[in-house]
C-alpha cells in the first residue's frame, strides 16, 4: 500500500537530526513540521523571514499575519524570529541551513530537480527555489512516484524547465526511499505493501536495486 502525503512527511522528518535548521518547500514538505522526532529540537526556516516554524495551527486558532512562503498560516515556537527576506536569503546562500526539503515535479537520475514551471500554465514564481538548490547540500524531495496519469516522475532526464542541476541527494516518495548516487536512483527503502518490482514499474529513470532494501518505517 502506497503512502499518502502524510506518511511522506513522517518518513522525512527521520531525517531530521537535533540542532539542525531546516527549510521546507511548498506542498508535502510543509506537512514535515509536524511529525518531528521527541527528544530533538530542529528550527524550521522560511524564505518570506521566519525561523523556529511549529505545526500548522488547530482550525480557528489562525493567525492571517503568520504565514510560511506558501501563505499557509504557521505557528510559531517560543524563540521564534522574524527578519526580512534580504536576510532570510543571506542565511540561504551563506549555507546556514542544514537540510532543505522539497516538493518536485519531477527529478533526474542524476539528481536535477524541476519543480518550478510547466510550461504554458500561469505561475506565481520561482520562490526561493532556484536559491536553495544553489546553496544547499543536503537537498530531499517529497513527492509522488507518478504523476495522475500514472507516468513516472522520477526519470533519466527532466522534461519540465530545470529548477537546479545535479544537487537532490534524496527522494522519498509514496512508493520508495532512494538515494541519488552515480550510477543513477538507489532503493533504500519501500513503503509498506510496496514491491521492489512496483518501484522498478514506476521509476522511468535508471533504477539501482541493492541487497539490503527494508521497509519503510513511518
Amino acid at each position: 500500500m502506497a503512502l499518502d502525503k502524510n506518511g511522506i512527511a513522517q518518513r522525512i522528518a527521520k531525517e531530521m537530526k537535533d540542532g539542525y535548521y531546516v527549510n521546507l518547500g511548498i506542498g508535502i514538505p510543509t506537512l514535515v513540521a509536524n511529525y518531528i522526532p521527541e527528544g530533538i529540537s530542529v528550527e524550521f526556516q522560511s524564505e518570506n523571514g521566519i525561523l523556529g516554524m511549529g505545526p500548522f495551527p488547530f482550525e480557528g486558532k489562525e493567525d492571517a499575519d503568520l504565514i510560511n512562503a506558501g501563505k499557509q498560516t504557521i505557528t510559531a515556537l517560543p524563540g521564534a524570529a522574524y527578519f526580512d527576506s534580504a536576510m532570510s536569503f543571506a542565511m540561504i546562500r551563506g549555507k546556514h541551513v542544514h537540510m532543505t526539503v522539497l516538493g518536485a515535479m519531477e527529478v533526474a537520475h542524476n539528481g536535477d530537480i524541476a519543480n518550478w514551471k510547466i510550461p504554458g500554465k500561469m505561475v506565481k514564481g520561482m520562490g526561493g527555489a532556484m536559491d536553495l538548490v544553489a546553496s544547499a547540500d543536503n537537498i530531499i524531495v517529497a513527492m509522488m512516484h507518478t504523476n495522475r496519469a500514472g507516468e513516472s516522475k522520477l526519470l533519466a532526464k527532466c522534461t519540465l524547465p530545470i529548477t537546479g542541476v545535479a544537487c537532490v541527494k534524496k527522494v522519498v516518495t509514496d512508493l520508495a526511499v532512494l538515494d541519488i548516487t552515480e550510477r543513477g536512483f538507489e532503493l533504500r527503502e519501500v513503503a509498506p505493501g510496496v514491491s521492489v518490482e512496483d518501484v522498478r514499474n514506476a521509476t522511468e529513470g535508471t533504477l539501482i536495486i541493492g541487497d539490503s532494501i527494508v521497509q519503510m518505517e513511518v
